[in-house]
């Protein structure tokens, strides 16, 4: 998913990449004129550029996704700053692999990426580690980078069904009931909020244990409020 892309180059090249490595949907938002340059950077992708959906706004093209995964050029090892915690591309594939639901993979503008609200909604951020005195990668070569390693720990093993996009979203509700019901402060909440939808991210939890962790966090917030109605 390229986000307000600038240059068409750029758009058919990730188009080539996609065909590289069996990716098919490419969806652009609010994109640049699409012509002759961009089909001849596609090459053998010029099928998934023509066939690529066009919308206007993020929020059209992330309906019914699963999981959201942002890229960043900018990266941090400070936990406090967890809005931009991103991990390597090879980790991101050893997360997501078994995923049994949609997943969009979010590119953004070339001269400076995804906005901070943007990254904001993402479950998980990736960035691909380079130079200290050039780290920004071109779009195209970051999407080639990181579809490569996708493509390179598919298997065919079976794995327990992941959680999906709307259990997850039940969960993230019940933990932002669980910080009302324990007066959690108001000026941490937003912040502990998205800290919290970054973990659940990482850790891509399966259907079995969204069930355990939403029967945790319910059995507590009806305890506390029980506990406050008979004070």
């Amino acid at each position: 998913m390229l986000v307000e892309p600038k240059n068409e180059g750029n758009v058919g090249a990730v188009a080539r990449a996609m065909k590289n490595f069996d990716a098919a949907d490419l969806v652009l938002v609010n994109p640049c004129s699409l012509g002759i340059e961009a089909r001849k950077r596609a090459m053998h992708g010029a099928d998934i550029l023509e066939s690529a959906t066009a919308v206007h706004d993020l929020a059209s093209a992330l309906k019914d996704v699963d999981l959201i995964v942002g890229t960043s050029g900018i990266d941090t090892e400070s936990e406090k700053r967890f809005a931009r915690l991103a991990i390597g591309p090879r980790d991101l594939a050893a997360k997501v692999h078994d995923v049994q639901g949609t997943i969009a993979l979010l590119f953004g503008r070339e001269d400076f990426g995804l906005l901070d609200e943007q990254l904001r909604q993402c479950d998980l951020l990736v960035t691909v580690p380079a130079s200290e005195g050039y780290p920004i990668l071109n779009l195209s070569h970051a999407a080639t980078i990181i579809l490569y390693e996708l493509f390179s720990s598919a298997t065919a093993s079976k794995v327990p069904r992941a959680m999906s996009g709307l259990e997850k979203e039940k969960l993230h509700a019940a933990f932002a009931d669980l910080m009302r019901a324990t007066n959690y402060p108001v000026h941490k909440f937003a912040r502990t909020k998205i800290m919290f939808r970054r973990m659940i991210g990482r850790a891509v939890p399966s259907a079995w244990e969204f069930h355990v962790l939403m029967g945790v966090f319910q059995r507590a917030t009806k305890r506390i409020r029980k506990l406050e109605e008979g004070r």
